[in-house]
């Protein structure tokens, strides 16, 4: 149920299309100066605002905004996310985080003219870093449960007494995560949906209000609030070890990622996988960024249609997650074979984009493509999110989730930092969204190759768990 309302639409979706709507309503037309619209008819769809000294285009202010949350969330993970291992400070952790997400959206409800956008965009910076941070601290909690669960706890029983193989062991134990991990973004898309339409009930009826958008923001958050505090009163109690005598919770994490990297010759194929999805993570998130940002100028940020647009994205995710995790059991892939067919569709979508910087038929100019990605995006992406967090649970030595999440989290959202950054200047500099594509093709592709030939998952779980015996970063 906490996954089910913390899907994303509030943080990821509404606030930054109520952040770039604002953004773009105080702005002006480059071409016609300052005091010009950039929502005129005869606009040249150019929009500026002053940054700086001088001035900056809006999308690339929404692109520094991600760069900027990317890089808080990297201080984060590396100060405490270790940290979470130990006691109950996890626990507390994920609550808190939430708690400052939740007030962040509500917070929205007084965003309402353009010359409030750099509250906008603040607000959408502390959302947009706590909601990554809650994804983080509360996907570290899989493998414990994965391992846990009823099959799991006869699987290993059958091992210790012979009556199974190490491989078929190993196999079981896998699709137990991948269960886990699948049925849990499941949980997220029905959510989504839900989310959706509860939107529609006040986007219809208040079509015409103009402060439409900060209810359902409002809303959607409420929802996240009434199905997710359950997870914290309900959540049974599971601390790690006692924080070691002389350390404290700010200083530690620092110390036991320095000491987990100087192990990296003993995980080989954890570290190659965390440097794959750093790229690859980089790619994929800015992507969706930009082309989140070329939907909103296309569809001139309407919340109805982007709910629209929602919709067939998440109902084709709850297929689709459903359906890899039945394909999974019943021929019984590997997690990594899953991940690859994931990759294969998703490291196209910035390859599409590219081709609109030739030719304004294809390449996200036209509204039936945003249609098509956001289904291609549910049938393909969502999986792969699922797939990659199965894949760090594959490779994470047992007892270190908290610890080896927060580096796949630091992958994930310190990689970040460069795709946005990247993105603006060249946009900045060309003038075109679309420039961006190419350098965003090349990241994710170079990044799905170091995965698919450099990680061989079953040495790296071997690995992990001779890893995890000699415990060496808790001596």
């Amino acid at each position: 149920m906490y996954y089910n309302g913390n899907n994303g639409v509030g943080p990821l979706g509404f606030t930054m299309t109520l952040f770039q709507s604002l953004a773009t309503s105080a702005g002006y037309d480059p071409v016609k100066g300052p005091g010009s619209s950039c929502l005129a008819a005869d606009a040249s769809g150019k929009c500026v605002l002053p940054w700086g000294g001088g001035t900056k285009a809006v999308s690339s202010i929404v692109l520094i905004g991600n760069g900027v949350s990317f890089a808080v969330m990297t201080l984060i993970f590396t100060s405490i996310g270790s940290a979470a291992d130990y006691g109950t400070f996890g626990r507390w952790l994920l609550f808190v985080i939430t708690c400052i997400c939740w007030g962040a959206q509500y917070a929205t409800i007084a965003l309402t003219s353009p010359s409030r956008w750099p509250l906008a965009m603040a607000l959408y910076m502390i959302g947009y870093i706590s909601y990554g941070a809650t994804l983080v601290f509360y996907a570290a909690a899989f493998p414990r449960l994965a391992r846990n669960t009823a099959r799991s706890r006869e699987i290993q029983e059958k091992y210790a007494a012979g009556e199974v193989s190490q491989e078929e062991f190993e196999v079981e134990e896998s699709m137990e995560k991948n269960r886990v991990s699948n049925i849990s973004t499941t949980h997220s898309n029905i959510g989504y949906i839900v989310v959706l339409l509860l939107g529609l009930s006040v986007l219809l009826p208040l079509a015409n209000n103009p402060l439409v958008n900060n209810y359902t923001l409002v809303l959607v958050n409420t929802y996240w609030v009434i199905v997710g505090v359950w997870w914290f009163v309900f959540q049974q109690p599971r601390p790690g070890p006692p924080l070691p005598k002389g350390e404290n919770y700010l200083t530690i994490g620092w110390k036991q990622i320095w000491l987990a990297l100087r192990q990296y010759k003993r995980l080989p194929y954890t570290f190659t996988y965390l440097l794959g999805f750093f790229l690859l993570a980089d790619g994929l998130n800015t992507t969706g960024t930009l082309v989140a940002i070329c939907q909103n100028d296309k569809f001139v940020f309407s919340f109805l249609e982007n709910t629209y647009l929602g919709l067939a994205q998440a109902i084709t995710s709850t297929i689709a997650t459903l359906g890899y995790l039945y394909i999974q059991r019943h021929w019984k892939f590997s997690t990594k074979t899953m991940f690859i067919v994931t990759n294969v569709v998703t490291v196209m979508i910035p390859f599409w984009g590219m081709l609109g910087i030739w030719t304004d038929k294809i390449g996200f100019h036209n509204k039936w493509e945003f249609w098509a990605y956001n289904v291609v995006f549910g049938f393909f992406q969502a999986p792969y999110y699922a797939y990659s967090q199965t894949m760090m649970a594959e490779l994470t030595p047992p007892g270190y989730d908290n610890m080896f999440f927060g580096l796949f989290g630091l992958s994930n959202r310190a990689s970040s930092m460069i795709g946005p950054n990247v993105i603006q200047a060249i946009i900045d500099r060309s003038g075109s969204n679309w420039m961006g594509f190419p350098f965003l093709f090349a990241i994710c592709a170079a990044a799905s190759l170091v995965i698919w030939f450099g990680v061989d998952v079953k040495e790296g779980r071997k690995d992990a768990n001779e890893w995890a015996k000699s415990a060496p970063v808790r001596h």
